[in-house]
């Protein structure tokens, strides 16, 4: 089996023994915070500025709908990791080929470098604004919190959310007086939590603030750091779990919109009410902020808030980053060499950018990499409903039917203003480029390999579990002949089945040649992706309705008189079955194949011939 998701730190938090419920409470607080700082980083103040500026109070809804979108989508986050005992990316890896994983893997790392961008340009900015460090010079320097992620972690989980927590108290009390000095319109607050949409520009820093707000890689992180919490496992206890986590989700993310509210109306009040429309550089709005509240500590308080969410941020992605390569790939490196290449990932390219055009597009670069975040939440959040809404592997702990139908329509609204804006971009590029012929070649054959790959992640476990709802070969269908009596020497005989109507010859050949006095051992081998991965550790819905049904035949020949007993194998059969039949002492193995020939071997394969240079028995082989 895998190692558990953030191993160093798994259920190193302890819940059980408080003598009050509110220490207990307390005990689970924690993980949402880390979270939230994801939903107050650098790139939410770009759109949130852009928003305010331009449009005054009037995205103020935009907010709100992604912070209910946040608090479910979080939420069902959360329930994963307590429940499984998995991450997203290792329930993904479970789930899809592994083809199918490297493109998730590939693309989850696409958000974190758009996110950790993000962090490194307001990182960067913030020690700008400050101590007038150059915006190079600052992004160089961010390679160095490195080593704080590594101290932190070092000192144990607590310490680490207590150093988060103590970040965004410092952004939240930040904002506070920046609303004191503000003195924005209330009823004009209330009015911008009414919907509307003013034009083309408001929809793309619309989808910008949706990309900023519900951001992927939190997805990941949450179903990873809800498992440091060790708690009793009862039905009880997982409850017990789910509410309280909850309760911390609620609250942290209601704080975080607390934060982006706060820096739109700050706009708002400040800039889009003095004309001034286009302040969508941070640097501009801290340069603006003092003539226009007429006090030096708003631009020095904006500074102090935006260094600690760049940093509180870029804590949290790198975990995030660690998670998804752990999960996806099975793959752990040394923590420092991940945190190292997350961050080159990201300087690189904004190092690049800021050299051939300059600091003044920083805004926009912070603004694209929100909208390169919300491209990919759909990679995300449709896995995600698919897992919590399985019966099997949620053990009873699955969505209900309301929620489920809101979290598709969150996944709805997403796709569908996604979908939009790539279409609007690109009928942009085709207008404006003066070799159109490239895009149509690159840009549209991508766009619409990844509109396959979403519609392939949506509908694939619904058709899995069509298949596994359709009535696997039942043994009562067989055409069995239980009056064979022949007795030979052979005590002990293995049958492969695999639950097709090549089962019934296989069983009539092995009655056959075994009789009444043998002992028949029916071998079945499960082939999930979660079986060649975990193994015997594998929990799935078809693993489930495979050890059912070799439970039925079982049952059935049993009570015919005949002495058996069954296997369950994980894997491929070619080296799962050999795996059986060495370890026990058997005297032949039987086994119906469908008679492919020719071309069908080609496509389908042979298990037989893998398997007959593995065994050291005697094999038959009967045709259907």
């Amino acid at each position: 089996m895998s190692s558990k998701s953030l191993e160093e730190v798994n259920e190193s938090v302890a819940t059980q023994g408080k003598k009050s419920t509110f220490r207990r409470i307390l005990a689970f607080f924690g993980p949402a915070y880390l979270i939230s700082v994801g939903y107050m980083d650098p790139g939410n103040w770009a759109t949130d500025l852009a928003g305010g500026s331009q449009f005054g109070y009037t995205l103020l809804w935009v907010l709100l709908m992604s912070n209910i979108m946040a608090l479910l989508l979080q939420s069902l986050s959360a329930r994963l990791g307590i429940v499984t005992q998995r991450d997203l990316a290792q329930a993904s890896r479970e789930t899809y080929s592994r083809p199918i994983n490297y493109i998730l893997y590939f693309l989850a790392e696409v958000a974190i470098a758009a996110c950790d961008l993000a962090e490194i340009l307001g990182m960067a900015i913030g020690l700008n604004l400050l101590f007038d460090i150059s915006l190079i010079n600052g992004v160089l320097i961010t390679v160095l919190d490195t080593f704080l992620l590594l101290f932190l972690i070092n000192k144990g989980m607590r310490k680490m959310e207590a150093f988060i927590i103590a970040l965004v108290a410092i952004i939240g009390f930040s904002f506070v007086f920046e609303m004191i000095f503000a003195e924005p319109n209330v009823s004009e607050i209330f009015r911008g939590l009414i919907p509307t949409m003013p034009n083309e520009a408001a929809l793309y820093i619309a989808i910008g603030i949706i990309g900023a707000t519900v951001m992927p890689h939190n997805l990941y992180l949450h179903s990873s750091l809800v498992q440091t919490r060790k708690f009793d496992r009862s039905d009880k206890g997982i409850k017990q779990a789910l509410k309280y986590n909850f309760m911390d989700t609620a609250i942290a993310l209601n704080l975080a919109f607390f934060v982006n509210a706060a820096i739109l109306i700050l706009a708002a009040a400040t800039f889009y009410k003095n004309g001034l429309h286009e302040v969508a550089e941070i640097q501009d709005a801290h340069k603006l902020l003092e003539p226009l509240l007429g006090t030096q500590w708003a631009p020095i308080l904006f500074a102090v808030a935006l260094i600690a969410a760049g940093q509180s941020s870029t804590i949290t992605g790198t975990l995030a980053g660690q998670i998804i390569m752990e999960g996806y790939l099975n793959l752990r490196i040394q923590p420092w060499v991940r945190r190292i290449i997350t961050r080159l990932i990201a300087i690189i390219p904004a190092v690049i950018v800021i050299t051939i055009f300059g600091e003044g597009v920083t805004g926009r670069l912070l603004i694209l990499s929100q909208v390169i975040l919300s491209l990919q939440l759909g990679f995300a959040i449709i896995p995600l409903i698919h897992f919590v809404s399985d019966k099997s592997k949620m053990k009873g702990f699955h969505i209900g039917k309301k929620t489920k139908i809101a979290s598709w329509i969150i996944a709805l609204i997403i796709v569908t203003l996604n979908a939009k804006l790539v279409y609007d971009e690109i009928n942009g590029w085709l207008e404006t480029s003066e070799n159109p012929i490239i895009i149509w070649f690159t840009v549209v054959p991508l766009s619409i390999g990844f509109l396959i790959l979403l519609v392939y992640i949506v509908l694939k476990p619904f058709v899995t579990k069509a298949k596994n709802n359709i009535e696997n070969h039942s043994p009562h269908s067989l055409e069995l002949n239980f009056e064979q009596t022949k007795i030979t020497d052979k005590k002990e005989i293995a049958v492969s089945l695999d639950f097709s109507s090549a089962d019934e010859i296989a069983l009539n050949s092995a009655i056959e040649l075994g009789g009444k006095n043998a002992t028949y051992t029916l071998i079945h081998i499960v082939e999930t992706v979660g079986a060649i991965i975990y193994g015997s550790k594998t929990d799935d819905h078809e693993t489930l309705i495979d050890e059912k049904l070799l439970l039925e035949y079982q049952e059935m020949l049993s009570e015919k008189g005949f002495k058996v007993e069954i296997k369950l194998g994980f894997g491929t059969p070619d080296k799962a079955i050999p795996m059986i039949i060495n370890e026990g002492k058997f005297d032949v193995l039987v086994m119906g194949t469908h008679g492919h020939t020719g071309i069908k071997d080609l496509l389908f394969g042979t298990t037989v011939n893998k398997l007959r240079h593995k065994i050291s028995i005697p094999l038959l082989i009967v045709k259907n």
